[in-house]
């Protein structure tokens, strides 16, 4: 392993060798040490316990969805799992599908300083857009595919009555991952109208300062409102 690779360290878990191999190409080319490799969920689950045990960082993990043994959504669960154990690592979730369930199951939890990211296997082709990503997850961000985002958007009801029609529009496409600037200029604000609108959402949300990821918390609460 190169001397360079000093970014975060990784374990891959995906059942198909050539998606961890490429993965592990990919990454090392850019500088993440790849610690572990794993074609199994419950071996996932052994091998993270183990490093952190022997004292090594284990900064994310990066995990397909359907995995041995049950080939359900196994590698998900074993993140869930990881992360209640370690708050402080990171999860990159893959999956082939949009799946809203899935990207549910995983925000759900309470994040812990550690990152989250749900994302396609389609993205990780756009190689410059998934290490960014990774990067993100690993300062202890949230990154959503939006697609995944659409699809959780189509199957909830916002409920969020408190916020006027301006507002709603704003976390629409804060939901669709777009950044402050992204928005001032498809709503065609200013910069500066763009933050009091998010400082109003914050507010009628209940999301104060001093609360972590008040961004993907308003999101969610977006996505997830009012449900039946």
């Amino acid at each position: 392993m190169s001397s360079e690779q000093t970014g975060p360290s990784i374990v891959l878990a995906d059942d198909s060798a050539i998606v961890r191999e490429g993965l592990a190409s990919i990454l090392e080319r850019r500088g993440f040490r790849v610690v572990a490799q794993e074609s199994r969920a419950d071996t996932t689950v052994g091998t993270v316990r183990a490093l952190f045990e022997r004292g090594e960082t284990v900064d994310i993990l990066v995990t397909d969805v359907r995995m041995p043994p049950g080939m359900a959504n196994d590698g998900l669960e074993a993140a869930v799992s990881l992360r209640g154990e370690f708050p402080r690592l990171g999860v990159m979730v893959l999956s082939q599908y949009v799946s809203p369930l899935y990207a549910e199951r995983l925000f759900e939890q309470d994040s812990g300083p550690g990152g989250t990211g749900y994302l396609l296997k389609d993205r990780v082709a756009q190689v410059v857009d998934f290490i960014r990503a990774l990067h993100v997850v690993a300062g202890g961000g949230v990154v959503i595919d939006p697609d995944v985002t659409r699809a959780m958007m189509r199957t909830s009801r916002s409920g969020l009555g408190d916020l006027t029609r301006r507002e709603l529009e704003v976390l629409q496409l804060m939901a669709e991952g777009d950044s402050n600037s992204q928005i001032a200029e498809k709503l065609v604000l200013s910069p500066a109208a763009v933050s009091k609108h998010i400082a109003a959402i914050f507010s009628k949300l209940g999301l104060t300062p001093d609360e972590e990821n008040r961004r993907v918390r308003a999101i969610l609460a977006y996505l997830s409102s009012s449900r039946s």
